[in-house]
């Protein structure tokens, strides 16, 4: 197949009651990969993913749960078409799914993975309540000199998500947050907004979690890409175990580049496909590309996603 396909990732946000379902229902190696990884984590993932319940907010559960749900989407795509990635890519926690989709980490250490990140990513933020604040209409000059500001005047806010034109998620101390919002009105933002999460990513409030992920990735991770992954620290691509070592730790505390990442690859791909439950990347990317842009959230739209793109590549 000569089509170039990019393959995607989302992060936290993502989530929502039911998600993986159908795939449970309707695939013996989808409810396989749940029970095994049920059995590795001590997580039970049917309660977790099927029923109502407050840990699906906790960001320890949060992670293993999208990230599961990502990787049994790619896995039955993968073992439905011979399709293959020129690249993958994901949005922070989504970049862990893309190194699945790479080759690079087994899916079920990647659960496993990714589960106690958000345990030390929870530990790092125990002792205070911080969150995570999204600016609308704002350039990133603007917010940025908004933070920076506020960071001179004792305040603890970052820039931490560069997700699309305008759009720019902040995180920090919850009160300097709230603080924020009538400063970023006062620039021109169109509209700031807290976020319900319980911590505060891709800031140095969570230095104390590079360590001991990087111990535990050197365990996991393999030199055996298949594909590029994209890298949200450089908006660059890396392909192997020792350049992910160097990036995946400084994830957690240095800003996610999407928006720069989309610009960097877009004339390098002839289509995206988003893995996963909804499209939210499909919702960021509107504005920055015109490829088409596919999904694979349950057992339809894996099979209108592989029909399109054979469609695609005639």
């Amino acid at each position: 197949m000569s089509i170039r396909c990019a393959f995607l990732f989302p992060g936290q946000g993502s989530q929502a009651v039911g998600m993986g379902k159908d795939f449970f229902d309707n695939s013996a190696v989808a409810k396989k990969m749940l029970i095994d990884v049920s059995t590795k984590t001590g997580i039970d993932f049917s309660e977790l993913l099927f029923q109502e319940t407050p840990l699906l907010g906790q960001t320890q559960y949060t992670q293993p749960a999208i990230l599961l749900v990502g990787a049994m989407a790619h896995q039955l795509f993968t073992d439905a078409t011979d399709i293959k990635p020129v690249l993958t890519m994901g949005h922070s926690l989504g970049e862990f799914t893309a190194l699945v989709a790479a080759g690079a980490l087994d899916a079920l250490d990647a659960v496993a993975l990714v589960n106690l990140r958000g345990e030390l990513m929870a530990k790092a933020c125990s002792t205070e309540a911080v969150g995570m604040l999204v600016s609308l209409g704002l350039s990133d000059e603007a917010v940025e000199e908004v933070c920076e500001a506020q960071r001179a005047a004792g305040k603890q806010v970052w820039a931490v998500n560069y997700n699309a034109e305008g759009q720019i998620v902040i995180a920090g101390i919850k009160t300097d947050l709230e603080a924020l919002v009538p400063v970023l009105k006062e620039a021109g933002a169109k509209r700031a907004m807290l976020l319900d999460m319980s911590v505060a990513s891709h800031c140095p409030l969570l230095e104390s979690a590079s360590a001991p992920l990087e111990a535990k990735l050197k365990e996991m991770l393999k030199d055996e890409f298949i594909a590029p992954v994209i890298s949200n620290v450089t908006a660059k691509p890396y392909s192997t175990k020792a350049e992910a070592l160097n990036l995946l730790p400084q994830q957690l505390v240095k800003p996610v580049l999407y928006k720069h990442s989309m610009a960097n690859i877009d004339d390098e791909v002839d289509c995206y496909i988003e893995f996963g439950h909804g499209n939210v990347l499909k919702g960021l990317n509107r504005k920055a590309t015109k490829k088409p842009h596919f999904n694979v959230s349950d057992m339809a739209s894996l099979e209108a996603t592989i029909a399109a793109i054979k469609e695609l590549d005639v």
